[in-house]
């Protein structure tokens, strides 16, 4: 065996042999809102439209804050988005149920503008007829951002660039 062989064997058996366990997957999920299932009537502007509770895990070890962006890519106009949060702290886990539409979210983070133009969360209200699939994305990021007031989705997908460490996504499904 030639000694440039014996080499990159050696190289690939040495690269190989330092990989660590596999870092799980950042997850999202709801107690209210199972994958694909139908969003329920309280989450949606049929009714209380309030936000749902949510809760995540396997964020990485470097993440320093979360953003979030609910959207509905079956709108008649294009994707509409229902909420934009950001900022939300490292340390948090979950958000409850009912965020306030105000600036700022409890234990920290923001609310940004949706597609109604109002601050926080506002639930889906589709036109009657047909389903749609509402997406809630999570991203674990690798500082804050400074979207600047009152941002809207484009303005924190804007400032995420070049920080996300990792994502999740929740997809229900509402129909009127």
């Amino acid at each position: 065996m030639s000694n440039l062989r014996r080499i990159s064997i050696a190289l690939i058996f040495t690269t190989f042999a330092h990989v660590g366990p596999a870092q799980a997957q950042l997850a999202l999920t709801s107690p209210a809102i199972a994958p694909g299932a139908a969003i329920a009537a309280d989450f949606a502007c049929t009714g209380a439209d309030q936000s749902p509770a949510l809760a995540w895990s396997n964020a990485p070890q470097s993440t320093k804050s979360f953003a979030l962006i609910f959207e509905d890519p079956d709108a008649p106009g294009g994707t509409f988005i229902h909420w934009v949060a950001y900022n939300i702290p490292a340390r948090e886990t979950s958000l409850p149920a009912g965020v306030p539409q105000t600036t700022e979210i409890a234990d920290g983070g923001t609310n940004g503008v949706n597609g109604f133009d109002h601050l926080g969360y506002n639930g889906p209200c589709p036109p009657p007829g047909k389903m749609h699939h509402y997406h809630f994305r999570l991203f674990a990021l690798d500082s804050a951002l400074t979207p600047g007031d009152k941002a809207d989705a484009a303005a924190v997908e804007s400032a995420m660039r070049g920080h996300v460490l990792a994502t999740a996504e929740l997809v229900g499904t509402f129909e009127r």
